[in-house]
């Protein structure tokens, strides 16, 4: 018998729409203008890597997903540098290096170029393959 995951936190998940518009507002009204062109490029990222994604902003943060697997990636947007947070990343291996206990392990870029980092492409890749925060 498959043991049941542990829920991400007390908090609800957020709640997912098929419209992309929610990702483009938080990205053009919420995001410093510094910030942005790193922000849009993770984001093109995820889309090329991961099909059938739901979306939702909560807490600040945009949320990607799948119906079938749950929450995947939070992506949180900070006046110089950004924050790709794995819900499951602690099944990763290699993990992602930021992050202790619980479920979720990120990574923390600071600039453009770090964004198309191999590590940064075979994470999003492996957050795809395992159940998400539901």
């Amino acid at each position: 018998m498959k043991k049941q995951r542990k829920p991400l936190s007390t908090k609800k998940p957020p709640f997912p729409s098929k419209d992309y518009k929610v990702i483009e507002d938080w990205m053009s009204g919420r995001i410093m203008p510094g910030i942005q062109p790193m922000i849009k490029e993770i984001d093109s990222l995820i889309h090329d890597l991961i099909p059938n994604l739901q979306y939702a902003i909560k807490w600040g943060n945009a949320y990607y997903g799948t119906n079938e697997l749950g929450w995947l990636i939070e992506l949180a947007a900070y006046d110089v540098s950004a924050n790709i947070v794995f819900l499951s990343g602690a099944a990763f291996d290699p993990q992602p290096p930021l992050g202790t206990g619980g479920e979720t392990r990120y990574i923390k870029l600071n600039t453009i170029d770090e964004v198309n980092d191999q590590h940064v492409i075979d994470f999003i890749k492996q957050a795809a393959t395992l159940d998400g925060w539901r």
